[in-house]
């Protein structure tokens, strides 16, 4: 046991397992690279010509034994005649009158080969071997001792085997007869039923792999198109579709390709718009920035910077002041030009990024932005109600104030509107934000496609950017953007 486990035959159950997966690994291979078609034919005639040698094999084995069988019958039959006729009471003990007998009965019978008659002694007194003798292993197969049995060896003769029968004649100077019949025409007959089923065979494997070239067709075509239309569709054309053949497993297979392929190009257009969308508001971006870079540069040069040469100009007259009253006054307006400078410096600041939003929280710069709004715009009224009670992260608070500051301005720009409502609430750890206005409204979807709608992408965008979604309802009655947060 020691020397069987170190050898590993019994340690190591599975290295059989093994042996076998690294056999066939070759035919794995020889099978993949062969086709669909291929392989259901060479199934469909592999099994055809199995099951044909099989049902050969069968057939000639039990027709074989059956004809043997018939074959021992016959001639035990033949034999036990032949031998009462000889035998029978009143005929005259003649051997040429037997000969003719047995010649009869050769001739007569198309597997008989010989036959003869011996006497008491095992002397041969008749045959049908006509000027030969009868040969002398025919007459050594019997034993004196099993003399009037009925046995019947199977001998081998130059034509074949041939069965040996033998009948006792119980009267008179002769004592049995010899029949030998042959096994070659029931050998014939079964080699002629073989190669005919061997030709059924044929037949129908050949039947079965038209049958089957036919099914594989019927299969293989649709595949064969979805094979082509993938290869289209990966080359980029996101046009082609696959035929609709049938309402089977290939042909829904078929279907749920081609509504992919659809999905594949609406996705790229979806994406194609939103590049050429990404790429028109970068443009635009970049275009605002340049303008909001000159008119600050503008603004200083001709606010603050003329504010503060007068600042110069007027500090350097005080002392040219010929009285106090004269030198009060122009302190005076120099202090108003002075504070004049710092809140025009502080809009500036406002404008560009309101401090309130930093120090105060959302609530209270929309409240600011909300009370310079309606100076820019006096014939907008804006309704402002926010609810959130507690301060939100500073990339939440700043996007939901750009894309409020962005509704307002496209409302008072574009809509005619003369009411804006804004609310911004908080449940259930979301952020809701609705810019409601009465005017005229447009169509969002047109105004996507056609480049217009920078604004819109932003606000978009920016929603998009903290995990939320944006979405515009407008109709002749006004216009909704509803934007919501999570937190």
């Amino acid at each position: 046991m020691d020397a069987l486990e170190s050898t590993g035959t019994l340690s190591d159950p599975s290295a059989g397992a093994t042996r076998f997966e690294s056999g066939i690994q070759p035919i794995r291979r020889m099978a993949g690279r062969l086709g669909v078609r291929a392989k259901i034919l060479g199934i469909v005639l592999g099994l055809a010509v199995m099951l044909g040698l099989v049902a050969t094999w069968q057939a000639r084995a039990v027709m074989a034994k059956d004809l043997v069988d018939e074959l021992d019958a016959v001639g035990e039959a033949l034999a036990i005649d032949l031998a009462s006729r000889v035998g029978e009471p009143g005929r005259p003990n003649d051997s040429d009158a037997v000969a003719v007998m047995l010649d009869a009965i050769v001739m007569n019978h198309p597997d008989a080969i010989y036959a003869f008659v011996l006497d008491r002694d095992g002397a041969v007194l008749a045959h049908t071997f006509g000027a030969e003798s009868v040969p002398a292993e025919l007459l050594d197969i019997y034993p004196s001792t099993t003399v009037g049995d009925h046995g019947h060896p199977r001998l081998d003769f130059v034509t074949g085997n041939v069965h040996d029968y033998q009948a006792v004649i119980a009267d008179g100077q002769f004592s049995s007869v010899r029949l030998g019949l042959s096994e070659e025409r029931l050998a014939d007959t079964v080699e002629r039923i073989s190669r005919r089923m061997l030709l059924i065979t044929v037949l129908v494997g050949s039947i079965g792999v038209a049958a089957a070239s036919l099914l594989t067709w019927l299969l293989t075509r649709p595949i064969l198109d979805l094979v082509h239309t993938t290869d289209e569709v990966g080359a980029g054309d996101l046009s082609a579709r696959a035929t609709r053949l049938a309402d089977d497993e290939i042909g829904s297979l078929g279907r749920a390709f081609n509504r992919i392929v659809t999905d594949l190009e609406v996705n790229r257009e979806t994406i194609a718009e939103s590049e050429a969308t990404r790429a028109n508001l970068v443009e635009k971006l970049i275009d605002a920035q340049e303008d909001e870079r000159r008119r600050i540069a503008r603004d200083l040069h001709d606010t603050i910077g003329q504010a503060i040469s007068s600042l110069m100009v007027g500090m350097a007259s005080l002392d040219r002041a010929s009285s106090d009253r004269e030198f009060a006054d122009k302190r005076n307006e120099l202090q108003q030009l002075a504070k004049e400078t710092i809140d025009e410096v502080r809009q500036m600041g406002r404008q560009l990024r309101p401090s309130a939003l930093d120090d105060l929280g959302l609530a209270a710069a929309l409240d600011h932005y909300t009370h310079d709004f309606t100076v820019l715009h006096p014939h907008v009224s804006v309704d402002l109600h926010v609810d959130l009670p507690n301060r939100l992260a500073p990339p939440v608070e700043t996007n939901l104030y750009r894309i409020v500051q962005e509704g307002m301005t496209n409302s008072a720009r574009h809509s005619s509107a003369a009411t804006i409502s804004v609310l911004l609430t908080m449940r259930d750890g979301l952020v809701r934000a609705i810019i409601e206005d009465d005017g005229h409204g447009f169509d969002p979807v047109s105004t996507r496609k056609n480049g217009h709608s920078v604004g819109i992408h932003a606000m978009k965008e920016r929603a998009e950017l903290v995990g939320g979604r944006m979405t515009i309802e407008s109709g002749r009655d006004g216009t909704t953007v509803f934007v919501v947060v999570p937190v």
